[in-house]
């Protein structure tokens, strides 16, 4: 029951709301454009405005005035930002059949790339870093063309943004159709893009916080690899929130940097202050992870190359023991936030979404099957996450398993682990052919973790037992051949691991799993397998140190 002290705000409310919304609502009484015109409206009068620039009112008592005023100016935009003029080879509404070259018009072509979006009954993403700027163009001025009777017919919407090193941008879109032969069957577009411009390129897994990071670099150096991935705990650089504790990443951000490798960052274990259930999983709002991204990219600008959001996030261990499949949608959405932080600050840096662990159980509170979370992935909003990452991360498992071989039509002969996929190196085509199946396939895939273990004593590793130092090294080579031979689609390639041998003999545990993959012994002396990738990597006989 209203009290009657409130009688008239409640009034006056009801009255303001009626005067708004006939202000806003189309009326089918027309105002004039007189300079000022007075109207007087009854209970049920209607009143449509039109003003071709900007629209400001008031209300004061049972009066309103309506005028139209110049727009707001935006005194931030910088005048030289890069602006998207037009398209060219296509006009709005056309149908088209055939080779086509499809270009973006930009009005400043200085230090700017444009990213390209095809939606439609098939879809594409591709950036071009040089003018002209071609809907698939090869990233250096020149067209490469669609062939549009390799897409299925309908219609199409091409959207382009420009974006400057300051983070300036532009986006405009068009729509198209297209038409080909009613007799034939058109493919999805799968070859619009070619893979693997450059070599494939090689690195290693190492662990860098509070050691002598000289000796393990030295190695990585000697070696031939040039990418050197780091796993970073976000819980033990924020805290309180907002607040960064960077010395230690500072020192070895640096010393990457000293001896030229690249540095690839992955980011795992957020504070128990930003998860849902208090430990050191996902974050539960995405913005946390933005603006913790947007401080480690702005803080290390021109210093890191790659930012790995998350790791094997199907294992509960990986996600403050919390797993559900619905985890890969909110996944994705992490995703989005940090991708479009990252490249607001700096756009060089590849982003890598999270690659699963190679494992075919689902077991509640333990793990999800890899291809059951990554479709889980890909088909959240249509495929959406294909917008959000530079390239797919994955983690082959191998067992004992040569690198060749793959269950069923061609088991390794080991024993045990020999019948599932992913015991298998080559499981991860399993995962591109699902990559493929949702017009993915135009990502590119790194490889942030492969390797074989050697004898160990961890329980669910035994598998090691089977490969010598010697085998070890002949497998990795082995892999790394094969990859630059039948994966075009794969951009890097990072051995799990440089240096957790000595680490672990550090803590009394030279023989745990970890340090079983490694390629340094517990004394960084280099194992076989370090020559033998020295070898491959450097193109040349390498006669083994003594």
């Amino acid at each position: 029951m209203i009290q009657p002290t409130h009688r008239f705000h409640w009034f006056t409310l009801f009255l303001s709301i009626i005067l708004l919304a006939v202000l806003f609502i189309p009326f089918v009484t027309p105002a004039t454009r007189a300079n000022q015109e007075q109207l007087t409206l009854a209970s049920g009068d209607r009143l449509m405005v039109r003003c071709d620039t900007a629209l400001d009112a008031t209300l004061e008592g049972q009066q309103g005035e309506i005028i139209c005023v110049e727009p707001a100016s935006n005194p931030t935009r910088n005048v030289d930002a890069p602006v998207i003029t037009g398209f060219e080879g296509i006009t709005s509404g056309q149908t088209i059949s055939g080779q086509v070259d499809l270009r973006a018009i930009v009005s400043a072509q200085e230090d700017v790339q444009v990213r390209f979006q095809l939606t439609g009954p098939a879809s594409a993403t591709h950036t071009e870093k040089a003018e002209p700027f071609y809907l698939f163009g090869d990233r250096s001025g020149e067209p490469n063309g669609w062939d549009t009777l390799n897409a299925p017919d309908g219609e199409y919407i091409l959207t382009a943004t420009v974006r400057n090193a300051a983070g300036e941008s532009d986006t405009q879109a068009i729509r198209f159709r297209v038409a080909n032969n009613p007799t034939t069957q058109p493919e999805p577009i799968t070859e619009a893009i070619a893979f693997r411009e450059e070599p494939l390129e090689f690195g290693a897994a190492a662990h860098l916080f509070y050691v002598d990071r000289d000796r393990p670099l030295q190695a990585a150096s000697a070696a031939g690899f040039g990418w050197i991935r780091q796993q970073i705990h976000w819980r033990d650089i924020e805290g309180p929130a907002g607040q960064y504790a960077w010395d230690e990443l500072d020192d070895i951000v640096d010393a990457a940097n000293d001896y030229d490798m690249k540095l690839l960052l992955s980011v795992v274990r957020a504070p128990d202050f930003y998860t849902a259930n208090g430990r050191d999983g996902m974050p539960e709002d995405p913005q946390d992870l933005a603006n913790f991204v947007a401080a480690l990219t702005r803080h290390y600008e021109g210093d890191i190359h790659g930012i790995e959001i998350w790791n094997e996030p199907n294992l509960a261990y990986e996600n403050g023991g919390r797993l559900s499949i619905d985890d890969a949608e909110h996944y994705v959405e992490l995703l989005k936030a940090a991708y479009t932080s990252i490249k607001a600050i700096d756009p060089d840096i590849y982003v890598i979404s999270a690659p699963m662990a190679s494992t075919g159980l689902t077991v509640p509170g333990v793990s999800i099957d890899d291809l059951t979370y990554y479709e889980a992935m890909f088909s959240y909003q249509n495929g959406v996450i294909g917008d959000y990452m530079d390239a797919l991360g994955m983690h082959p498992g191998a067992a004992a398993n040569p690198p060749d071989t793959l269950w069923p039509d061609k088991p390794g002969q080991a024993d045990g682990w020999t019948d599932h996929s992913t015991f298998y190196f080559r499981h991860i085509e399993h995962v591109r052919d699902l990559m493929e199946q949702y017009n993915l396939d135009d990502r590119p895939v790194w490889i942030t973790e492969f390797g074989w273990s050697t004898p160990n004593k961890s329980s669910g590793y035994e598998f090691g037992n089977q490969i010598s130092y010697e085998q070890q090294g002949e497998y990795i080579v082995e892999a790394m051949q094969w990859t630059e031979e039948q994966y075009p689609w794969v951009d890097v390639m990072i051995l799990w691991n440089l240096n957790f041998a000595p680490l672990k003999a550090e803590d009394g545990k030279p023989y745990h799993e970890q340090a079983s993959f490694s390629i340094l012994d517990s004394d960084y002396k280099p194992r076989p397998s370090f020559w033998s990738i020295r070898s491959y990597l450097k193109g040349q006989n390498t006669v083994q140190e003594p």
